[in-house]
């Protein structure tokens, strides 16, 4: 035989086993481990952002080609590891946590409750001192007042007030709604994902509460509500991206902290 060919069926050979040993190593993996993995990279990747809902059981049965068996171990395992919340009567939704973050916490507005529903009243252009100053823009610059709030069913539960820097508003936006959903918009718009970047919150229970507020929760200034503020920044240049100062019911509000000891 000639050397040539004896080398090329020699490196064929080769070729072979390692080809045959990744199929070994795949097949030793469970394949609810394949499907956990597989979700857990798309979650990570930022296909979901925090609070989506994510696939239901039956469209993974269809999409992995398993049985509800394998699909519910593979949820559980997500869920377990932090990634997921399942609710019974409402679905599963994304609990995607920053990186290297200690503690994790979600409150009532993270994940939707029946009916829920957001209005925005007013989008308003301005530069206010005070405002630049916690954005730390310029004098010169300006930014964007954007007022929702959201109910469910007859109550409205919450009132958020966010100032956003021009340059991440789009001045063309078609109607109020296209900004009842502001990280959204910075998702879909400007590819940053808000609920990874660096933030800092305050929460602090309001009594009583301010008349204009209260007017816009519909409840009496004798109502105690929660106050939290809070500040995004662009974790690679430190850039403010968001200041907002929001009101929510005190009936409407609980947090749940959680420890963060895995590795993301």
């Amino acid at each position: 035989m000639h050397k040539c060919q004896h080398f090329f069926l020699k490196y064929v050979k080769i070729l072979s086993k390692k080809s045959k040993k990744r199929e070994v190593n795949k097949m030793a993996i469970p394949k609810y481990q394949q499907i956990k993995d597989e979700l857990k990279q798309q979650i990570i990747s930022g296909k979901f952002e925090n609070g989506d809902k994510f696939y239901t059981e039956a469209e993974l049965i269809q999409m992995f080609n398993v049985s509800s068996i394998t699909v519910v171990r593979a949820l559980n395992e997500l869920a377990n590891d932090g990634y997921i919340i399942r609710q019974q009567g409402k679905g599963t939704f994304v609990s995607r946590a920053r990186k290297h973050k200690l503690v994790e916490f979600s409150d009532v507005e993270t994940f939707p409750i029946q009916k829920d529903k957001v209005t925005v009243l007013s989008i308003k252009r301005g530069n206010d001192l005070k405002i630049l100053d916690k954005l730390e823009l310029a004098p010169t610059q300006f930014y964007y007042k954007i007022d929702r709030i959201r109910r469910t069913g007859d109550k409205v539960y919450i009132y958020h007030q966010t100032y956003i820097p021009e340059q991440y508003i789009n001045p063309n936006y078609p109607d109020l709604d296209y900004y009842s959903s502001i990280y959204n918009r910075f998702k879909t718009d400007y590819h940053i994902h808000m609920n990874d970047e660096h933030f800092e919150e305050t929460n602090e229970i309001v009594f009583p509460t301010p008349k204009d507020v209260a007017k816009v929760l519909e409840v009496d200034t004798n109502f105690p509500t929660v106050h939290q503020v809070k500040i995004t920044q662009l974790e690679s240049t430190g850039q403010i991206l968001e200041y907002s100062e929001t009101y929510k019911r005190g009936d409407f509000f609980k947090i749940k902290f959680i420890s963060c000891n895995r590795d993301h």
